[in-house]
């Protein structure tokens, strides 16, 4: 996007003879996927730093073995983007938020130097701003930004609901999808032209203090540089934040019920995240459509409900969250399974994370707790 010299690393200059400065954006060192951002100023120019504010999760709960529910949209609205974030669920992998903020970061800039984020947008809209452009989002949007992006969200109004994913590894597509060299294959539910890059290329030439709220090690330091930092004139490379629409994911269905990865989105070394969407249910005369029981032994399973209706819980509630651990045996509420018989299809849309290492349960999840969820199967 926008204007690169014919060569890397070579002398690129602005009208005035000075050089643009060039910049190498990577999430792993010099070892795998990056991005040239071609500066007007070097991205280096701090004037201020503020000291630094501790952002780290309270956990309340480090180890349980127990089913467990949480009632997302009981988190309250804030006005400020950051300060609306709630860890919900933690562990030395990835944090699940929860977020409800009112207003528009318009007086500072964010960049997580410890996690790719992926940004589920359940309710409201509006457009993410960073150094290379604009994605503008809506209901369902997976936004998903390498660690290091410095961003600003810009909503439509105050109705917002985020389901956001702090992940410390890298974030990919799920590899059994994708062809040695690199391209989505037809098996894949998704391809290329269902993921929405940056758009509206706008090089803010501006001096003075801006303020990039930086979180590193759960500190929030307040670094002021005295350049916008979306000063960029060209860019271009393989590692920049993109979104892919929840609605894109094309179903994997057959004859008899399918199991849980056919759902995957996104992959890590740590976890998986993947989407439930409206689809046909299984059509051998004899199948059943509710999922047998399992035991997940290998890693604790999140879901977020979205909306629709789902056959193998009752009580559901939009935006509400089920924990069923590792180490014990979990499936369709009673009476589910005989009801789903002869069901065609599902509207159901949910995402779900399984974590392979256990989560942990901060003050903020005991707070929206549906107390006695473990006992639901027992009606």
């Amino acid at each position: 996007m926008g204007k690169i010299p014919h060569k890397r690393h070579t002398q690129f200059r602005k009208e005035d003879g000075s050089l643009y400065a060039e910049q190498l954006f990577s999430t792993e060192g010099f070892s795998n996927d990056y991005s040239l951002l071609y500066h007007t100023y070097a991205p280096t120019l701090i004037v201020k730093c503020d000291e630094p504010i501790d952002v780290n999760p309270e956990v309340a709960e480090e180890k349980m073995l127990k089913h467990r529910s949480l009632e997302g949209f009981k988190i309250k609205p804030e006005d400020d983007y950051l300060k609306s974030r709630k860890a919900v669920l933690v562990n030395s992998d990835c944090h699940i938020v929860l977020a409800a903020p009112t207003k528009s970061m318009s007086e500072y800039f964010y960049k997580n130097a410890d996690a790719d984020e992926i940004i589920f947008v359940h309710e409201g809209s509006g457009v993410l701003k960073s150094c290379y452009g604009e994605l503008k989002f809506s209901y369902g949007d997976y936004i998903v930004l390498p660690r290091g992006t410095i961003y600003q969200i810009h909503f439509d109004d105050e109705k917002n609901r985020l389901l956001i994913i702090e992940s410390f590894h890298p974030i990919r597509y799920p590899k059994r999808y994708m062809s040695k060299f690199g391209q989505l294959m037809e098996h894949s539910p998704y391809c290329e032209r269902d993921i929405r890059g940056p758009e509206n290329l706008v090089t803010h030439d501006e001096t003075g203090d801006f303020i990039i709220k930086t979180k590193k090690k759960g500190l929030l330091y307040g670094i002021h540089y005295g350049t916008h930092p979306f000063d960029v004139i060209g860019w271009d490379g393989c590692c920049y934040p993109y979104i892919f629409s929840i609605h894109d994911f094309e179903p994997i269905t057959g004859r008899v019920h399918q199991p849980p990865p056919v759902h995957q989105t996104f992959e890590t070394n740590s976890f998986v995240v993947c989407s439930f969407v409206p689809r046909l249910y299984d059509y051998h005369p004899d199948s059943i459509p509710a999922p047998y029981n399992h035991s997940n032994i290998d890693s604790d399973e999140l879901l977020y409900y979205v909306d629709g209706d789902f056959m193998s819980r009752k009580h559901v509630t939009r935006g509400m969250m089920t924990l069923h651990p590792a180490g014990i045996p979990h499936g369709p509420h009673p009476g589910t399974v005989e009801k789903s018989i002869g069901s065609k299809e599902t509207k159901e849309l949910a995402v779900m994370i399984d974590t392979f290492r256990p989560l942990q349960l901060t003050k903020s999840a005991l707070e929206i707790e549906n107390e006695g969820y473990v006992m639901s199967w027992a009606e």
